[in-house]
């Protein structure tokens, strides 16, 4: 079936690649504070010299929550509900892959990101993460499989849980759930502090509201920033995060990034360094959905690093990528990420780890954005989050 296609036009401009324009936001934010440093926020505006399409290549999944490309250029995708599903670039889905371990869902509980072994070629092995039931409530938990296919029968087989977040908690918000290889093979997870349990970000006895670092097989790599220190758990790579939805490796540098869940206000991009605290909740460019200021309304604190970008009022991110491909070389270096709440997608251009310029795209499409991936061939492909949410593929028009 030829994929149908749903949106054209981009915004043209002429002369350079990228124009510079006001920022796009023209909301007031939720707590008009003042930025530890000029382009901490609302960038300039940028404006792409091309023309794109997006098309429709599947339709009729379920809150689909990640996507990663098979070697043969078929897509695997996860649905929130549970279920895992492989995708042809025509748009074929495959019945449900079995062996998906039991998911607890519900709001936001249920199967999140995944990523394919660096040897996957030869071991079949996907890693995903998933909301476990444990007690009377549930953790993340991250597990990992062999992907086959018997007579066209796609399972998982050889299963394995290789992580599983402490303490479980019994609320539905803030999971967390993206897990992304490291250029050195071991594996990084984003964990939620879980909603109600946002102390615990800065606490180091505890997973919720950190970044993990496991090996591919759930060990602890010797050179994680805690390992051998006591009552401190030897996973934890950095702290005081809230909700990473978003993240990936910086291909010039191989820096983790992440894009965090602010609440009212202060969503922010960090760069993951070992062993650093980034603050939540004691320092936030955010409020509570109370109003409420947030220790005080305290940015800044010695000892607690600062977002290199944040977003006030929030973009609700979810979904990111480098983009490296020629297909639209006036993208090339730059950072996408995915909006739900803000039904975009915001491109920013970077001068090494600062904020340059800022770019809303697929806005007509109105749709909530959970993922963002670039394709072998170069495209950028999105995952839209509803029941019945679409595989979209944006190519030059």
């Amino acid at each position: 079936m030829r994929p149908t296609l749903i949106a054209a036009l981009c915004v043209l401009a002429t002369g350079s690649s990228a124009l510079a324009a006001p920022n796009p936001e023209t909301q007031p934010p939720n707590r008009p504070e003042t930025p530890a440093f000029a382009g901490q926020t609302r960038a300039p505006g940028v404006m792409s010299n091309l023309r794109y399409q997006v098309l429709t290549v599947a339709r009729g999944l379920n809150h689909p929550w990640g996507l990663a490309f098979l070697p043969d250029g078929r897509m695997l995708v996860t649905e929130r509900p549970g279920r895992m599903r492989i995708v042809t670039p025509k748009g074929a889905l495959s019945a449900p892959v079995a062996g998906v371990p039991k998911v607890v869902t519900g709001e936001q509980l249920g199967l999140y990101g995944l990523a394919l072994s660096p040897g996957f070629a030869k071991d079949g092995l996907v890693v995903f993460a998933y909301s476990e039931p444990a007690g009377r409530g549930s953790r993340l938990a991250v597990a990992r499989a062999r992907l086959a296919e018997a007579g066209g029968k796609p399972a998982l087989q050889d299963l394995k849980v290789i992580f599983r977040a402490e303490p479980p908690r019994p609320g539905v918000a803030n999971i967390g759930g993206r897990v992304v290889f490291a250029s050195d093979g071991t594996l990084f997870v984003t964990v939620g502090d879980r909603f109600e349990s946002r102390d615990l970000a800065q606490r180091l006895d505890n997973d919720l509201g950190k970044m993990v670092r496991i090996t591919p097989d759930g060990g602890i790599p010797k050179d994680n920033p805690f390992v051998g220190r006591a009552g401190v758990r030897p996973e934890i790579y950095s702290y005081g995060e809230r909700n990473g939805e978003a993240a990936a490796i910086n291909p010039y540098d191989h820096r983790l990034w992440v894009v965090e869940h602010g609440a009212r206000g202060g969503d922010e991009i960090n760069v993951i360094q070992p062993g650093r605290n980034y603050g939540w909740p004691v320092i936030s460019y955010g409020e509570d959905y109370s109003g409420a200021l947030f220790n005080g309304g305290k940015t800044q604190q010695a000892g607690m690093e600062q977002p290199i970008y944040y977003w006030d009022p929030v973009i609700a991110p979810s979904g990111m990528a480098f983009y490296t491909g020629s297909l639209f070389p006036a993208w090339k270096g730059s950072l996408f990420v995915g909006g739900l709440a803000s039904e975009r997608v915001s491109r920013l251009t970077l001068a090494g780890e600062r904020v340059t310029g800022e770019e809303w795209l697929f806005r007509e499409l109105k749709e909530r954005i959970r993922d963002v991936v670039q394709g072998p061939d170069g495209a950028l492909w999105l995952l839209t989050d509803n029941d019945r949410g679409r595989v979209l593929k944006v190519v030059p028009k």
